[in-house]
């Protein structure tokens, strides 16, 4: 570790195979936890090259418990996090308006490290039991339309790292690699960067794969569709700029978009906009990213289309049957 330390000190970048060969070191305990944290530290003050990001994408895909789910056209709503925004859980909310609307969506979740509240706990929360039994996903897939991979389940060489991730609480590279990884590996991908050149380089990386895919960076810093400001999708097609008003809506304050500073606000949230008793601005953002994940579905639907699927799936209660089915609820 200390060549690999030096080698970032002096502003180098590793091939594709090191990096692969580094996290697979990683995982396997080859370093101690002081040198795991000044490794990640290290790749905070800097940027990070595609061929690293393959590299270690690579590895972690090919160390998880990968899942077959061959007959399902799956779309994962996953964001990269780490955009200290501590908004309510947009993509998680986003999901289930996709499923609702009748799309299957293989959900790729975790606990929240860089900020207060991921995913997973608030599905936890709400009562979901984490599992990786396939046979239960697919019964989940079949009932709810969604089901739920939480990432330490499926990647549990992780587990080295997660207690380092969580001393430092700040943004590191494994944040990139979240919906990168999901381990159903869904044809279709809508996914949310907290900059604009980790969206490009995840276009470089898609444009190596079959996936059909939207990238979403909000200009002031989200890794979602906020409403607070602008916003850049990167597709199969190529990039484009949004502005708020062009898609009929007015500009938000981040304000609007807040979680609460507890699990249990943040939960709290999250069942009044699921059950269709969330406020307008609530209402249109979660809508808003949904209608951009059922347009990666299909490219030719307008968005005013999309955002109409999206917005009968919610005021229906169909959004909130998948939710129910999915906790046995």
């Amino acid at each position: 570790m200390k060549k690999i330390l030096a080698h970032l000190f002096e502003y180098k970048s590793f091939s594709r195979k090191e990096a692969y060969d580094i996290l697979i070191n990683i995982t396997e305990g080859k370093y101690d936890s002081h040198q795991i944290a000044a490794f990640m530290t290290a790749y905070g003050m800097r940027s990070i090259r595609v061929e690293e990001l393959g590299g270690f994408r690579d590895a972690m895909y090919d160390l998880c418990l990968q899942l077959d789910f061959s007959g399902y056209d799956l779309i994962d709503l996953c964001g990269t996090g780490g955009d200290g925004k501590n908004t309510f859980n947009i993509s998680t909310l986003a999901s289930f308006v996709v499923a609702g609307a009748g799309y299957h969506v293989a959900k790729h979740g975790n606990i929240g490290v860089s900020s207060g509240c991921g995913s997973s706990n608030v599905m936890e929360y709400l009562g979901y039991q984490f599992t990786n039994d396939k046979g239960e996903l697919n019964r989940q897939l079949d009932e709810a339309n969604i089901c739920f991979l939480h990432a330490p389940l499926f990647h549990p060489a992780m587990k080295t790292v997660a207690p380092i991730r969580k001393a430092l609480a700040v943004k590191t590279f494994f944040n990139m690699l979240g919906p990168l990884t999901n381990p159903a590996n869904p044809k279709f991908q809508s996914v949310g960067v907290f900059s604009l050149e980790l969206a490009r380089l995840y276009g470089y990386l898609y444009q190596d794969s079959v996936k059909q895919y939207s990238i979403i960076h909000a200009l002031d810093g989200y890794d979602e569709i906020s409403l607070t400001g602008d916003f850049k999708v990167i597709t199969n097609a190529g990039e484009k700029y949004y502005s708020i008003p062009e898609l009929g809506f007015d500009i938000v304050a981040p304000a609007s978009l807040a979680s609460g500073e507890t699990i249990n606000e943040a939960a709290d949230t999250f069942l009044k906009i699921i059950s269709n008793d969330g406020n307008d601005i609530q209402n249109n953002v979660v809508l808003t990213n949904a209608a951009f994940a059922i347009n990666t579905f299909d490219p030719q639907k307008t968005f005013a289309a999309c955002l109409a699927e999206a917005e009968e799936s919610l005021k229906s209660g169909r959004a909130f049957n998948s939710f129910k089915k999915l906790i046995n609820k």
